[in-house]
């Protein structure tokens, strides 16, 4: 009967993990953490528009897992930026950050390269992230594949 049942879980779980949709673009927003920090929770980067060398925490507070919709629109410089739509747990999730980190410095990570920085400075309660400049044309490419623009209605 045990055996039986590990059967049936291990087989749930394979299906689950083969048929599991997965997302073609990686953003991620890390708070600024402190220096005194150890290696475990901390890692040093360079802000991509300040130049300051910084830590950041190693767990990212919102994800691409988090983001329901976005907004792509030409940026300075030749680059793109992005309004993005937080679903309710990483709406609550950016809230709780600009309340407990105010005055700090968010890095946003998009397809594992730094694409901007932004300063806390005020309670955000709406569930979107504005990124202002810093993505490139194949990142706005691989956003369309992953979410609807913000208006439109859900891909199936």
């Amino acid at each position: 009967m045990s055996r039986a049942l590990a059967v049936a879980f291990i087989t749930m779980m394979v299906t689950a993990v083969a048929f599991a949709k997965t997302k073609h673009c990686l953003v991620r927003v890390y708070a600024q953490a402190n220096a005194k920090d150890t290696e475990v929770f901390a890692s040093p980067i360079t802000t991509p528009i300040s130049g300051k060398s910084i830590f950041i925490e190693k767990i990212p507070t919102v994800s691409e897992r988090d983001i329901v919709a976005f907004r792509p629109y030409a940026g300075a410089n030749g680059t793109f930026g992005a309004l993005l739509q937080l679903d309710e747990h990483g709406r609550l999730a950016l809230e709780t950050l600009s309340i407990e980190h105010r005055g700090s410095v968010l890095v946003v990570i998009v397809n594992g390269k730094a694409a901007t920085e932004l300063m806390v400075d005020r309670r955000v309660s709406d569930g979107q992230l504005y990124i202002a400049s810093g993505l490139t044309a194949a990142d706005i490419d691989l956003m369309r594949r992953d979410w609807p623009q913000i208006g439109q209605k859900k891909r199936r």
